[in-house]
């Protein structure tokens, strides 16, 4: 494997796994812009505790912590407020453009998790339940007491799933996009065996490493059971491109494990369907952006028709 492919090949499942810092996985922008969906600069100063109205972005104080938000579009008469979440070693930036797409017809926000983009670092290490808290106050400030829709890719579909699990009734449906495996560390483990060695044992070494806290974001990804988020609309999509199929001897069975892993994301609703993006990578809402817009559009739909 030639060296070019080789750091393709550790982006690709770094990014995957929501991988950054040891690997290299932050990308910038598809337009290579520093612009928030808005286009404006974000404030210096966290903003007070009313809800947010109007488009650009803000900084607001969550557990006494800055949090970067960016919103966009007006929100219609009972739909929900859709929240994106970013892979790990991405912000809301690389969201930008999907953002201003789902702007059109909806209320849309996104934000930098602690450790991410122009957010504050973390004080110390991070959980997913801490990761929780500050989503928790980010829902508070652009949707009030209202139900969310959220969409999640990678990393931040992981967050998603595991939130709307824990918080019956503040998620009112879910987008998954090639979000990172309820059981990661034990399906990468399985596909590249302890006495691998080469890219495949390399690229699991420094992913399992990430996943153990070594990212700027400082939170552990740990493995656990699908827990139910009741019978709330979920559509949970996963890249058609075989890529990780071309890292050396043990690429397929690792496509194959993150393949389980999308399905095992079903089990987070009775009305979860699972679906491919045929000609998408890993980043689905660049590479098919119609198709991950059409997804939130149709969920947001969905749970505007339940309230």
């Amino acid at each position: 494997m030639n060296r070019s492919g080789r750091v393709s090949a550790v982006i690709a499942l770094c990014a995957a796994v929501g991988g950054v810092g040891l690997v290299g996985c932050e990308e910038p922008s598809e337009d290579g812009s520093a612009k928030a969906a808005s286009g404006s600069s974000a404030s210096q100063q966290p903003t007070g505790d009313a809800v947010l109205t109007g488009t650009g972005t803000k900084k607001i104080e969550v557990g006494g912590r800055s949090v970067n938000v960016s919103c966009a579009g007006s929100r219609a008469d009972g739909r929900p407020v859709i929240v994106l979440l970013h892979g790990g070693g991405d912000g809301l930036k690389k969201m930008a453009g999907f953002q201003k797409t789902l702007s059109g017809k909806n209320r849309v926000c996104s934000y930098d998790r602690l450790g991410a983009g122009a957010s504050d670092k973390p004080d110390g290490p991070q959980t997913l339940e801490s990761s929780g808290k500050v989503l928790t106050g980010v829902i508070e400030r652009v949707s009030g007491d209202a139900p969310v829709v959220l969409g999640g890719h990678s990393l931040g579909g992981l967050i998603a799933a595991r939130y709307a699990g824990d918080h019956h009734g503040r998620v009112a449906g879910l987008v998954l996009m090639d979000a990172t495996s309820p059981t990661q560390n034990a399906d990468l483990a399985e596909a590249v065996p302890e006495s691998a060695t080469g890219p495949a044992a390399e690229l699991r070494d420094q992913t399992l490493a990430v996943l153990h806290g070594q990212n700027p974001e400082k939170l552990t990804v740990r493995d656990g059971k699908v827990r139910s988020a009741g019978d709330i609309p979920v559509a949970v999509i996963k890249h058609g491109k075989r890529y990780l199929a071309k890292v050396p001897d043990h690429g397929a069975a690792m496509e194959r494990a993150w393949s389980e892993g999308q399905r095992k994301w079903l089990a987070v609703s009775s009305r979860s369907k699972l679906s491919t993006a045929k000609n998408s990578e890993h980043y689905i809402y660049v590479d098919q952006p119609g198709v991950a817009a059409g997804a939130l559009e149709r969920v947001t739909s969905q749970a505007a028709d339940r309230a």
